[in-house]
Parts: structure tokens; sequence; C-alpha cells
């Protein structure tokens, strides 16, 4: 199943929009990375990073420290710059496939590898992981430093800096900070947060007038992202937004956020309860996107370890894989051509005259409640004790193993088993 789906990913992702199409081609895409170099090069020759556009007269978002972090591009040719960090994508996400089935407790097997093979290359066509892929963005690297943080004991020594390290570079992951404290692990949480203190201190030390102006200027000032109501702003905000056909009023996204953390945090605690770690990491990280002020949807990655949790539960029991191809149908690169030379990418910018138009708009948002809803009946069933979770022929299927599972909670088994 999972080749067959491999092979159906990658057509899709080839024949539905011309590879080399200037405006949306996977293969001639980079203007994000484009800009991460600019910055590099700004830092480099002492020109403001917030004051100028940059490449194609794009603005800097990204804090201070992230220019240092992309310093490595700024060595890679202008030319070859697109073609590497495409190739560096798709191997951070063969590394996030892979982590995940690490923090799921499954041994790293040659044939788990062939299965995370297979998996990445169906992830392809997910509407989150080609938009990053086309724009050259960082989100991929910055989910495998917290999947990397998620997958080491609570005691493990330096765990955080992924988490610190991320936010340092852009600020949304920091809200896995509040996962921490929830948890109460209390070191990973200060750890985080004196790394990303670091990454200020250093930034303002080596580029004190644009971290001034970042930090009391440019921080404050979404609207250099975009407007609220554009269908790409796949967020809480977004959709109060799209909802009133105007800017989101700040009180009712403030207050409506506050509800949806509150919730996600209960539920966070209860799936660690249960065993259930991967899935707490998922929904921490799908919040984050929800509650940001603006989240693209190249932001979405989460749905990759989704996507894997999901595999992973369709092994003991099939309906599961229906539940796998909802979030991939929904979430998929599916084009839309305008004309020959302009394509939409992803079911929230299909056209807006189609009546349905209303629920596409915000389909993320909606996935997202939905998981909030199956996370909540999930948690119930395991806490009743009929969970269905034992491990059955389903694995043997797939060649992968799993050390002592139990069969009266093999997911919670499997948050303890060593993969080293």
């Amino acid at each position: 199943m999972l080749l067959s789906g491999a092979i159906l990913a990658l057509t899709l992702l080839f024949t539905t929009v011309d590879p080399w199409l200037d405006k949306s081609g996977i293969l001639v895409g980079g203007l994000d990375v484009h800009v991460y170099r600019d910055g590099a090069w700004r830092i480099l020759h002492d020109r403001p990073l917030y004051t100028e556009p940059t490449f194609y007269g794009l603005l800097y978002t990204y804090t201070p420290f992230s220019a240092l972090a992309f310093l490595p591009i700024e060595r890679v040719p202008w030319s070859a710059v697109t073609d590497t960090w495409l190739a560096v994508n798709v191997a951070v996400l063969f590394g996030c496939v892979l982590m995940s089935w690490r923090i799921l407790g499954y041994r790293r097997t040659r044939s788990l590898v062939g299965v995370s093979v297979l998996l990445t290359l169906t992830c392809l066509f997910l509407e989150p992981v080609r938009t990053t892929l086309y724009y050259g963005q960082i989100n991929l690297v910055l989910m495998l430093l917290v999947l990397w943080d998620s997958a080491r004991g609570e005691r493990a020594v330096g765990r955080g800096v992924g988490v610190g390290i991320a936010a340092g570079i852009k600020l949304v992951p920091g809200y896995f900070v509040v996962q921490f404290l929830a948890l109460r692990q209390w070191r990973s949480a200060a750890t985080a947060v004196a790394v990303f203190a670091a990454t200020v201190v250093v930034s303002w030390v080596v580029l004190p007038a644009d971290s001034r102006k970042y930090w009391t200027s440019t921080f404050f000032q979404s609207s250099r992202i975009a407007d609220d109501t554009h269908p790409a702003n796949q967020s809480l905000r977004g959709t109060i937004a799209h909802l009133v056909g105007g800017p989101a009023p700040m009180w009712l996204w403030l207050l409506l956020a506050g509800a949806v953390v509150a919730a996600s945090l209960r539920l966070v605690l209860a799936l660690s309860r249960c065993g259930e770690r991967l899935l707490a990491v998922i929904l921490t990280g799908l919040t984050a996107c929800v509650v940001s002020p603006y989240s693209w949807g190249h932001h979405w990655v989460w749905f990759v370890p989704l996507l894997v949790y999901l595999v992973h539960r369709a092994q003991y029991r099939r309906l599961w894989w229906a539940a796998a191809g909802a979030l991939y149908l929904a979430a998929c690169a599916w084009a839309y051509h305008w004309s020959a030379t302009w394509v939409s990418i992803g079911v929230f910018l299909l056209p807006p005259s189609w009546p349905v138009s209303p629920i596409l708009t915000n389909i993320y948002v909606i996935v997202y409640f939905a998981l909030m809803i199956g996370c909540t009946v999930l948690v119930r069933r395991i806490e009743r004790g009929v969970d269905e979770s034992a491990v059955d022929v389903g694995c043997a299927e797939m060649g992968l193993s799993v050390e002592s599972p139990d069969d009266a909670g093999a997911s919670r088994a499997r948050s303890t088993v060593s993969v080293d």
C-alpha cells in the first residue's frame, strides 16, 4: 500500500504542475532560501536587514540570529542554492520520518528504513512539504530540531537545545516551551529558554543595530508578512478574518486562541499520561500553527509526523488507513490552473467561486479541530482500557519491530523502547 502511495504521490507531484514552471514548478523555486542567503550576505557586507528589501523586493522577517544561522548558505554559489537546499530539505524530511518512528519506539531496521523512504516520497505531495520544497523554506529543519529534542529522554543532558535554536531562528517553535512547562519538564524548559536567550544575546552583540530594530519595531509588524484575510493564512486568526471578511478583531482572536491553548494543553497532558508521546508533540506543533498570528500552508509540516502516526496505528487496525487517506486528501498539493502559467497549490487556494470555498479556505484549521476531537476520543478509550493498540500481524506484514510490547498497551510500551 505504501509503495503504491509513493508512486502515486510522485506521479501527482510531477504531472499536476510542470516541474519547471517558473511560478510554481518544484524544480525552479527557491525564493525564500535566496532571501535567507541575501540576509546572510547583508550582515557580511554591513547592510541593514530590516529597512531595505531583499531578494525579489521581499522584506526580511526572521530574527537577527537567523541571518547568522544562514551564513553557511551564503557560501553556496547563487546558481546552486535552489538545488542544494532542495536536496537538503528532502534529506531532512526523511530524517523527520525516521525521528517520528523513533519517538514511537520502533527499532531502526532495514525494513523500517525502507518504509520510511516510501513515506518520505509519499509526503512530497503534501502541500506543506511541496511548498516548503518549492520556496526553499526552513520549516522541515526546525521540525527536525524539535523532534530530536522530543525523541530524547526527559533527563537527557541538553534536552531543549533543539527547541531553543529553532525558536532563535523562527519564533513559533518557542511554543514548545509551553509544552515542557505543562508537563513539568523544568530542565528541558529552562534549557530551551536559556538557548533562545543566548541566540538573542549573541545576535545583539554581533548585530546591535539590526537587533534593536527587530525587537523594538519589526517584531510587532505582522503586516510585513501579509493581510489576515489572505486564504493562505491557515491560522485561527486567519479563519476569523476569512469569516468576517476583514482583519480579525484582536480581542476575539486572543480570547479564542487562549481557549485553544488551554484545551490543547489539557489533551497534551492526557496523551502523555497514556504514553502517546508522538501524538502529544504533533498536537503541540499544530497548536503553534493555529494560534500563531499568521501561518502559511508550509508551516503545517507537522502533518508529516501525523501521517507517520496514522500509518503506525493502521498496522493493527486497518480503519486507520481511512484517517490517513482523509488527511492526505485535505492536505495534499492539489493544483488549480488559473492559466497556462499561473497555478495555485493547495486545497485552501482552490477557486473561491466554488460553493464549498468557505470550508476549503479554512481546511487546515478544520483538520486541527478534527484532530482535537480524535485525540479526546482516543484518550478516553485508553483510560477505559478499550483501546485496540495491541501489535498484531500488521507489524509483521510491514517488517517493523518493537521490543517487548504488551497486549494491553503496545503504544505505551513503544514510548520507552530504545531504538539506538
